[in-house]
């Protein structure tokens, strides 16, 4: 097992989000393996058919074990929603002294959208990704990760042809039981066709007409899939920066699946190795960049917001991070490893309009410098200049 970097104490409940795979559950069972622990599992269809007949069944168990029960678990809390009102009268009963609750989800749109008892503050709110590079350590190899993602389970197969496997049957199983199996869609062919548009689109600006002519579906409806990726953790969406916030939200953002393997694989292009050098290799070296990024300002609450800016005449800001406190930072990402000057023309054309911001190159480049202003970083180095720990 790898030595995740989010940091969960034992001093109070909380909700653990995360998409499939991420490694929620085996997290856990380390986490409270000597202690007392009621342990369900909501993805075994009888104990999920069990809590759903009778969820006040949970209050008596524990009350029945309250002598010794330090934690209880429920994986998968999501299909379930109810039963966050049985966790609730738990915390707060006065027959017992209760328990405290970790619970898991691979899914907010129940919860979010249903009504759903989130505890009110009662329990904290947390997230696991795909492994960081400094979480796979000298495991991690950059041009594999670009291949075939960072999900745990996918390091247990030692050839590609078994990682290919494994990505395309994980795709398969968040369509079935994710999406079908939740009643997330009403047809799922036209989400199926989603799925590889929007993959095969990761990372550019979406352009929600488009994407619902090639799936032959309404952008009401495209944008509801959109919408459904988020809420079942599995991508984001990064809108454009503009200071009025208004205005942010008119124009269109860029969407980056959660994972490049599963990217890739919902893409139908994992059996296409990706070469050094290419277009493709560029931008799935900009996806794991930004991943990165994002995945340690979730697990280090640094509360940065990240945005992306291009102009009219086409020059581009990959990132835009803004930082409590701290300076703006323009941020163009390359997949090179020999950089010249002129690959910082936008930060060098742009910079004026952001008064006092800082700008970074970051690439494969071994040799760091600094040139008319502009730090060109490895992308192993950058992280710490942007603040974060490690």
């Amino acid at each position: 097992m790898y030595k995740r970097s989010l940091s969960l104490r034992r001093s109070n409940s909380f909700i653990l989000f995360g998409a499939r795979g991420t490694g929620k559950s085996t997290l856990l069972r380390a986490l409270f393996a000597d202690v007392d622990t009621l342990w369900i599992d909501l993805l075994r269809p009888e104990l999920e058919d069990r809590y759903a007949r009778q969820p006040e069944l949970l209050y008596e168990e524990i009350k029945g074990r309250q002598a010794h029960l330090e934690w209880v678990v429920i994986d998968e809390v999501q299909k379930l929603p109810r039963l966050l009102d049985t966790v609730h009268r738990c915390i707060e009963s006065d027959e017992f002294k209760p328990p405290r609750f970790a619970l898991t989800g691979s899914s907010t749109r129940k919860l979010k959208h249903g009504g759903a008892n989130l505890l009110a503050g009662r329990a904290f709110v947390k997230h696991l990704h795909p492994l960081l590079n400094s979480e796979l350590s000298a495991a991690f190899d950059l041009d594999d990760v670009l291949n075939f993602g960072a999900l745990p389970g996918r390091f247990t197969f030692a050839c590609d042809e078994d990682r290919c496997d494994f990505l395309a049957a994980y795709a398969l199983t968040y369509l079935n039981e994710e999406v079908w199996a939740e009643h997330l869609v009403q047809k799922l062919a036209p989400f199926r066709r989603f799925l590889e548009v929007a993959a095969q689109c990761n990372g550019k600006v979406v352009n929600y007409k488009k994407v619902a002519r090639d799936v032959c579906a309404d952008e009401k409806t495209v944008k509801r899939y959109y919408q459904i990726l988020e809420d079942t953790l599995v991508g984001t969406l990064l809108e454009p920066h503009h200071n009025s916030l208004r205005k942010r939200l008119v124009k269109s953002p860029k969407f980056y699946f959660f994972d490049l393997g599963v990217t890739r694989a919902l893409a139908r292009t994992l059996r296409q190795r990706i070469v050094p050098a290419t277009y493709a290799y560029g931008k799935a070296f900009e996806h794991f960049y930004i991943l990165e990024v994002l995945r340690r300002n979730d697990y280090e609450q640094m509360d940065f917001r990240f945005t992306w800016l291009q102009t009219e005449s086409g020059l581009e800001i990959d990132l835009i991070v803004e930082r409590p406190g701290c300076p703006l930072v323009l941020l163009e990402i390359k997949s090179g490893t020999q950089l010249d000057d002129r690959d910082a023309k936008a930060l060098r054309s742009l910079r004026d309009l952001f008064e006092g911001c800082v700008c970074f190159v970051v690439s494969n480049d071994p040799i760091e410098r600094e040139t008319d202003g502009i730090s060109f970083l490895h992308w192993t180095s950058s992280f710490v200049a942007l603040g974060f720990q490690s």
